[in-house]
């Protein structure tokens, strides 16, 4: 099975990296201001926005900080968790099919300080399953366990599963694809987040372009008052 190198692990001096440690840090000032931000649900308007992918490095960002993490794929529909790190595929779903309990499941060790559970064979009902009271139990079973659990939920635009599952988290994460979706589409995202009662903690903006000039690196971010500023590195 193939494994993606992420680039937090590949090339931790990238400004890349660094931007993600930038989210990483954020989110730390996130629970400092509104008290326990633990278990937090990533999801996008539509797919390949880069949502997986922003999850799995950030969660290795994170354990790089001597954290204890634990990455859960939610999406159950187009689970890639497990093709991503190069994992066999039994896991969340196996909890409800076989009884299962999530510590069962849990593969660790995928990187120093990250652990990882797949979503498993893919169920007929995967927002029943995401709903239901079993798994918020399973949630809260591993909840000491770790400083971060981290959800890879499905696109919001596209099933209602992220806004089931993004409700029980302490905080919901929007990622948004540079290019890829249009301003409405990610207000009708953002919309739908908040009628699911999520709290939203963010916005991540992915796939900003890059420009390399001569040895150095230019890229893009936004400030608290939507300014766009550029950083060489």
């Amino acid at each position: 099975m193939a494994e993606i190198r992420f680039i937090t692990d590949r090339d931790k001096l990238s400004p890349i990296s660094e931007a993600y440690r930038a989210i990483r840090t954020n989110l730390q000032f996130a629970a400092a201001g509104e008290g326990q931000v633990k278990t937090i649900g990533f999801t996008s308007a539509l797919p390949s926005e880069g949502k997986s992918t922003t999850v799995g490095n950030l969660a290795i960002v994170i354990a790089q900080d001597s954290k204890r993490v634990l990455l859960i794929d939610c999406d159950l529909r187009r689970p890639i968790v497990h093709r991503s790190f190069g994992l066999p595929n039994r896991g969340l779903t196996n909890c409800f099919a076989d009884g299962l309990e999530l510590t069962d499941v849990i593969q660790h060790g995928v990187y120093p300080g990250l652990d990882v559970v797949t979503a498993g064979p893919i169920p007929p009902n995967p927002a029943e399953l995401l709903g239901s009271p079993k798994m918020q139990e399973l949630l809260k079973s591993v909840e000491d366990d770790y400083d971060y659990i981290l959800l890879d939920l499905p696109p919001i635009l596209v099933v209602t599963d992220a806004a089931v599952i993004g409700s029980k988290a302490d905080g919901v994460i929007l990622v948004v694809g540079s290019g890829d979706i249009s301003p409405d589409e990610a207000k009708q995202a953002k919309d739908l987040l908040e009628k699911g009662r999520t709290n939203i903690l963010g916005v991540v903006l992915n796939k900003v372009p890059q420009r390399q000039h001569g040895s150095y690196y230019y890229y893009y971010y936004y400030d608290e008052n939507h300014e766009k500023h550029k950083k060489q590195r």
